[in-house]
């Protein structure tokens, strides 16, 4: 199929040619025997921005939570998290796997949680049952269609945790998109963890890699368990180099990616059957149902495959899209007409029965 229209997520993108340009360009070294000299920049300019003492690049978001895990978390320990984050669902249950942890889960409104869920959760100190070490929160949210958690739902959170002597971490692979959707500055958000997971893969467009910061000793320790999950990368500066662009290049234009998803979004709410939820646009992700009358999302989503649409089933009756910096707005608009004609055909066909 020519040039189809991909809005399965914003992990599809290509780097730009300027991107790709500083790539092949990059200074590297040994990043494990020594030290990379791009990883470097790009690991002290990611501490920068959140404001934390250093900062670790790795291959990708669920190797930094996980480290994150592991940093905070002891076997027989358990952390609260949404029941929808992305750690929960999404990472093979590697907490458990990987760390001998459990997790106990809360249930927010589309991720969006607040700090009167956590109360009564803490285990008592008794030896028959897991020790609560870490509280978890994911912004902006992946199943939650890209929500940010509200700034001061966070930061009482936080607060409740420290009170009670609990780690805090933030999964915020799209963290960037939460400070441009939402004007507060990175450095604001992550000045209530211990550390903080952002990912240059999905808005930022760059190839590959996340970052994980903190203090310097949980960096240092969190670069040992790096190496133990396979995460030690050599002459690693041409892939951070793709990070280090998009950061100087893409994160005020995620913008527009937020912009395209409204009108996406808008698109979506005007076809019968389709019911956006939530009805909110955060960023740049849309979650609607299908009516089940009306198909079953996979049966809607082959269908705007075939029309040059790509779209992603995550539910019997749920379809998720993601506006992304390869994706136009007269992409976002052909795909609104694509989606209404599609469902239209669905309707008549189900009327004809």
């Amino acid at each position: 199929m020519p040039n189809p229209i991909d809005l399965r997520s914003d992990t599809v993108t290509k780097p730009t040619a300027a991107m790709r340009a500083a790539m092949a360009a990059a200074e590297v070294g040994d990043d494990v025997i020594d030290v990379d000299p791009t990883v470097d920049r790009l690991q002290r300019r990611c501490a920068e921005l959140l404001d934390k003492e250093a900062a670790l690049f790795v291959p990708s978001g669920t190797m930094a939570n996980q480290i994150a895990v592991r940093l905070h978390c002891q076997p027989g320990d358990e952390f609260i998290c949404d029941v929808e984050s992305h750690v929960y669902n999404y990472e093979q249950g590697a907490f458990a796997q990987l760390t001998g942890v459990a997790t106990r889960t809360i249930e927010g409104r589309c991720g969006v949680v607040n700090v009167e869920q956590f109360q009564d959760l803490i285990r008592p100190d008794n030896e028959h049952m897991v020790r609560t070490r870490m509280v978890w929160l994911e912004n902006t949210h992946n199943r939650g269609a890209g929500r940010i958690q509200p700034y001061q739902n966070t930061a009482d959170i936080c607060r409740w945790a420290g009170q009670h002597g609990l780690r805090r971490h933030l999964d915020g692979a799209r963290l960037f998109n939460a400070a441009v959707a939402g004007g507060i500055a990175l450095h604001d958000w992550a000045q209530h963890f211990d550390t903080v997971s952002v990912c240059f893969s999905k808005g930022l467009g760059a190839p590959v890699g996340s970052a994980l910061s903190g203090p310097r000793e949980l960096i240092r320790l969190a670069r040992r368990h790096r190496k133990v999950l396979g995460g030690g990368m050599r002459q690693a500066g041409i892939i951070a180099a793709g990070a280090l662009y998009a950061l100087e290049h893409h994160v005020d234009r995620l913008a527009e990616d937020h912009a395209h998803a409204k009108l996406l979004a808008e698109a979506i709410r005007a076809v019968e059957g389709l019911e956006l939820q939530p009805p909110e646009i955060d960023t740049n992700m849309v979650i609607f149902r299908v009516d089940p009358a009306l198909a079953t999302a996979a049966q809607l989503a082959a269908a705007l495959q075939q029309s040059g649409v790509l779209v992603l089933a995550i539910g019997p009756a749920k379809i998720r899209a993601v506006t992304h910096l390869d994706v136009t707005e007269a992409d976002v608009r052909r795909a609104g007409e694509i989606i209404h004609q599609t469902a239209a055909r669905y309707r008549a066909d189900s009327t004809a029965r």
